[in-house]
This record gives structure tokens, C-alpha cells and sequence, in this order.
């Protein structure tokens, strides 16, 4: 059910990889705070479990658009839906991400390196691209993207992730530093450890009880979501 004093009220908000991990626990929290919510990840039924919990919960009936991110002309195609459709955007989590595999830099596959980069950098380009207009119409467009550690901590065999996610944060605050006088704001958030399938696929052996829940992390999107926000080209490690 939605909150009496909901933070984002009637926002349209984008969410990429919304299936699962930080992206579903978003997508809760943002219901929970009374947005119209665009989810976005390939796994259909994924996808549907969680919209049947928004609306069991009370939350506003979400869109789902089943897609990967390497469609990169589909990008495109979302931004004339969501024109056509509401007018605007109010909200873009750019939160789905791949980890690729922990391996020495010369050993790094060429489709490896290459399906990284789509995901974690080009998708993300391609939504800037597609829905910035978008968020330009919005009275308080704000655009969050997950980052890494990682990018600045150059740890062995962690190049792959390292290079994606540096290339993300130079991105995201280039365009930060290009919305100048414009009511759109754009950050970057440092999950640190949290309890997902990424962090599993990294550290096999760690107790998942040891670290956060994805859900301990919505006061933060909600914080830089919300038309309050000013903060702009910052990134913001969750504590």
C-alpha cells in the first residue's frame, strides 16, 4: 500500500533491471512511495511476480517491458512509447549491470569484454540518449545509475567490471555537468556489499546474512529520485 506521505506521487519512473536484486527491491520501495513505475529486465516471469506483489501491496499497476538492454534500437523505440504515453519522465534508474568474468585482463574473452560493455555502458548511453528529452519535460527529471567500487579500486581480475564502471561514472557526470540550468539532476549510486545475485556470482563463499539486503538501500533511491534532491554529478556509497 502506498505511504500517506508518499515521496514520489504520481512520478513516471524508468527501472532496468527491475527482475530482481536492487532492481526489485527499487521497484517495491518506488511503488510503496506511489510512483507509476516502467520496469525493464528480460525475464518475463520475473517481471510478472513482482507486479502481481506491487498490486497485492496497493502499488500503482507497473509496466512491464521485457527487453535486453542490447537491443540498443528498442532504447530508442521506449522513449516514443513513453512520449506518446505519458509525456514525459520523471525518474531513470539505470540499475541493471553484469559482472563478467573475474579473470587477468589478457585472458578476458572478446565476447565477454564486448556483452560488458553493452550492458554496463553502451544500454545506459542508449537510455540518456532515448529519454533525456523526456526527463528535460519533467518539472524534476532525476536519473540514478548503480556503480562499483570497483571502478576506482583497480583489484586484480576485476578489470572488466573496473572498466565498465569507470567508463558509467565518467558518462553519468559528463551529462550531469551538460544539464547546467535544466531541472534534470543525475547521480551515481555505490551500493557497496549487498545481498544479490552479482555479489554471489563474486564471492561464492561469503555468507549472504553478512551483508544488506537490497531493500536497506531504498531511502537512498528514494533521496535522489525525489524532486527535493539538488545534488547533481555526485557519487553516493550507501552506508
Amino acid at each position: 500500500m502506498a505511504r500517506e506521505t508518499a515521496a514520489l506521487d504520481g512520478r513516471v519512473a524508468v527501472v532496468t533491471g527491475a527482475s530482481r536484486g536492487i532492481g526489485a527491491a527499487v521497484a517495491r520501495r518506488f511503488a510503496a512511495e506511489g510512483a507509476q513505475l516502467i520496469l525493464i529486465a528480460r525475464t518475463v516471469g520475473a517481471l510478472e511476480e513482482l507486479d502481481d506483489e506491487i498490486r497485492a501491496a496497493g502499488g500503482r499497476q507497473p509496466v512491464l517491458v521485457p527487453h535486453d538492454l542490447r537491443d540498443f534500437d528498442g532504447l530508442d523505440r521506449l522513449g516514443a512509447s513513453l512520449n506518446e504515453r505519458y509525456g514525459k519522465l520523471d525518474i531513470l534508474v539505470g540499475n541493471a549491470g553484469i559482472l563478467g568474468p573475474l579473470t587477468p585482463v589478457g585472458h578476458i574473452p572478446p565476447d565477454a569484454w564486448q556483452e560488458a560493455f553493452d550492458v554496463n555502458v553502451t544500454a545506459n548511453y542508449r537510455l540518456i540518449r532515448s529519454l533525456d528529452p523526456l526527463l528535460r519535460l519533467s518539472d524534476a527529471g532525476r536519473a540514478v545509475f548503480v556503480t562499483a567500487a570497483a571502478a576506482q579500486e583497480h583489484t586484480a581480475y576485476w578489470g572488466l567490471l573496473a572498466a565498465t564502471k569507470a567508463a558509467l561514472n565518467a558518462l553519468v557526470t559528463s551529462y550531469a555537468a551538460e544539464l547546467g540550468k535544466t531541472a534534470v539532476r543525475a547521480n551515481l549510486i555505490d551500493p557497496g556489499p549487498v545481498r544479490t545475485g552479482f555479489r554471489a556470482a563474486a564471492f561464492p563463499g561469503e555468507d549472504p546474512a553478512s551483508v544488506q539486503p537490497p531493500e536497506a538501500l531504498g531511502d537512498l533511491f528514494v533521496e535522489l529520485a525525489s524532486p527535493a534532491c539538488q545534488r547533481s554529478g555526485a557519487t553516493v556509497t550507501a552506508k
